[in-house]
């Protein structure tokens, strides 16, 4: 996989973290950097080291599953992607934090958040795996741009609120489904 396939599955991957982000930006009455920071390195440290124990897992394995392979990558980014889809037409907007308005960025509150938003970053792993890509500079991009996109995020959602959240995930999984497809058309030899 070329640097330009992982750059898109690093940004389709964030955009989860990136819907959360705006959120979280939400909630706060002043976004200033350093609190955006503390998102961003969150979300970008679980998104990726999730994709990093997906691959360990898919290495082991591999061997068994080559024959179908793309077909599993196909089906992984169809569901994280139809997931994300679906998300985006939810309309629930979290209350803020706390009565007094005041966020919460301890690791409490943003542990679950930052798995919840990996776990299609851990699928994505064992596709990796799969598909024998270079993990370390793959994962290492999906979590610079998580970092950066929840950062800015933060920002965002600060700014304009909560309108471009939903726009974000349907994004997000748009990209991942066009992903699972472009495997599956090159495996299967189409193009």
């Amino acid at each position: 996989m070329n640097l330009a396939g992982i750059f898109i599955i690093a940004v389709g991957l964030s955009m989860d973290a990136f819907a959360v982000a705006v959120c979280k930006g939400l909630s706060m009455r002043k976004a200033d950097w350093k609190k955006a920071l503390v998102v961003g390195l969150y979300f970008g440290i679980f998104q990726a080291a999730m994709p990093l124990i997906g691959y360990i897992a898919g290495v082991q394995f591999a061997d068994r599953i080559t024959a179908f392979d793309h077909w599993i990558a196909f089906i992984l980014l169809g569901l994280i992607g139809g997931e994300m889809i679906k998300n985006s037409f939810c309309k629930d907007i979290p209350n803020s934090e706390s009565s007094s308005g005041q966020e919460s960025l301890s690791p409490k509150s943003m542990l679950p958040l930052a798995v919840a938003t990996s776990i299609d970053a851990l699928a994505m792993g064992i596709t990796f795996g799969i598909l024998d890509v270079q993990i370390i500079p793959a994962v290492t991009f999906i979590g610079v741009t998580t970092m950066i996109l929840s950062m800015a995020g933060v920002k965002v959602g600060n700014v304009f609120g909560i309108k471009y959240k939903s726009g974000a995930e349907l994004a997000g999984g748009t990209i991942l489904i066009f992903m699972g497809v472009k495997i599956l058309v090159e495996h299967l030899g189409v193009f």
